[in-house]
C-alpha cells in the first residue's frame, strides 16, 4: 500500500478529524512532502479534504467516493477472504474478472469500477453504468464440487444479499423480480448476472463471476429515455459513504449465505420477497409471450407459473414481464 493508500485509509476512519502534516507523516514514517502530494493527488481525484493552517487535513463528512479503504472499514471477518480493486472505469466488471479468473486469481478477488463502458445485463442486454452513480461489482467464486444447479442458487443468495443491503443503509423496502432484478417503490435499482465456467471432466463448477450492478444516485440529466420508466436508485440525493457502505454491506450478507451454505434458508426468504407471486405476468420468449399467473417460487427457486389453460410448469430461468402498478 502506497503514502496515497495509507493517508486515504487513515482518513476514511476518522472523516471530520484534522491530522496536521507532521502527525501524518510521524504516524506513516514518510515525509510531510509526501503527506502534502499524496493529499493534492487525493484531491485532484475529487476527494474534498480541508487543509487549515494550524489544524492540517480533514477529508468532509460528506464525501462520496468509492474506494477499497472505504469498503474495508465495513466489512466483518467473513469477508476476510475478500480481495478488493477499485478502478475509475473499466469496460465490464465481468469481463475483466474473468479474465482474472482464466488467469488463476483466487476466489475473494473482487472488482469494483466508478464506471463501465461496455457494462452486461442478462441475455446480452447492456447494462447502464455511468460514472460517479452506481455500484458496478464483480465476484470471483471457486465453490468446491458445485453443480449447475448450486451455481445457480448463487444468484439467488446476491439477491437477497442486495436487498438487505439496500435496507441496511436506506428507509427504502427492495423486493425482487424474478430472476436477479431489484426493485424500489416498482423501479428497478440493481442487476445481477451470474457467469459460470465447468470443468468439462467432472461437469462441476470452475469458478463462479458474480456481477451486480446498483443504481445509488440518479444519472446527471436522468436515465436513458428506454429506462426512463424502469429505472430508479436508492437515494434521492447523496448521502456521506453511500457507495462504500453499501458495497460492504452487500458483500458482507452475500459472503454470508455463501461460507453457511444456506440456500433453503435464503431461498424463504427470496420468495417473501418477490414482487410477482400472485400476478399476472408475460414469459418472454423469441415466439409470441405467453400469459400467465406466478404461483410460487420452489426452493430451488423455480418460478412455479399456472397458463390460462390450466397447466403448471416450473421455469429455471427464462424472462418475465409483469405490470407493477
Amino acid at each position: 500500500m502506497g503514502t496515497k493508500e495509507k493517508i486515504l485509509a487513515l482518513f476514511e476512519e476518522n472523516k471530520g478529524i484534522y491530522f496536521s502534516g507532521e502527525d501524518i507523516a510521524e504516524k506513516l514514517s514518510v515525509s510531510r512532502t509526501a503527506v502534502w502530494k499524496a493529499v493534492k493527488s487525493l484531491q485532484s481525484e475529487g476527494y474534498s479534504i480541508d487543509a487549515v493552517r494550524n489544524k492540517g487535513y480533514s477529508l468532509s463528512a460528506n464525501t462520496d467516493i468509492l474506494s477499497a479503504q472505504g469498503i474495508k472499514k465495513y466489512l466483518t471477518p467473513v469477508c476476510s477472504e475478500i480481495e478488493l480493486t477499485v478502478v475509475s472505469t473499466v469496460d465490464s466488471t465481468n469481463v475483466a474478472v474473468r479474465e482474472k479468473a482464466a488467469s488463476g486469481a483466487a476466489e475473494g478477488y473482487t472488482l469494483l469500477a466508478n464506471n463501465q463502458t461496455k457494462g452486461k445485463g442478462r441475455i446480452g442486454r447492456s447494462f447502464f453504468s455511468p460514472a460517479d452513480t452506481g455500484i458496478y461489482m464483480s465476484l470471483l467464486l471457486r465453490p468446491h464440487n458445485y453443480s449447475a444447479q448450486q451455481a445457480s442458487k448463487l444468484t439467488t443468495m446476491a439477491a437477497v444479499a442486495a436487498c438487505e443491503a439496500i435496507e441496511a443503509v436506506s428507509d427504502k423496502k427492495a423486493l425482487i423480480k424474478w430472476v436477479n432484478d431489484i426493485f424500489i417503490d416498482g423501479k428497478k435499482v440493481s442487476g445481477i448476472l451470474t457467469e459460470a465456467s465447468f470443468n468439462l471432466e467432472n461437469g462441476f463448477v470452475d469458478y463462479v463471476v458474480l456481477g451486480i450492478g446498483i443504481n445509488v444516485y440518479l444519472p446527471k440529466g436522468g436515465f436513458p429515455s428506454e429506462l426512463n420508466n424502469i429505472a430508479g436508485a436508492v437515494f434521492n440525493k447523496s448521502v456521506s459513504d453511500g457507495k462504500n457502505h453499501l458495497a460492504a454491506e452487500f458483500l458482507n450478507r452475500f459472503m454470508g449465505y455463501y461460507h453457511s451454505r444456506e440456500s433453503s434458508n435464503c431461498a424463504e426468504k427470496y420468495r417473501n420477497r418477490s414482487l410477482v407471486i400472485g400476478k399476472e405476468i408475460q414469459i418472454i420468449s423469441k415466439a409470441n409471450p405467453t400469459t400467465a399467473v406466478a404461483v410460487d417460487i420452489d426452493d430451488d427457486c423455480r418460478l412455479i407459473v399456472k397458463y390460462e389453460d390450466g397447466k403448471i410448469e416450473r421455469l429455471s430461468s427464462g424472462e418475465i414481464s409483469v405490470r407493477l402498478t
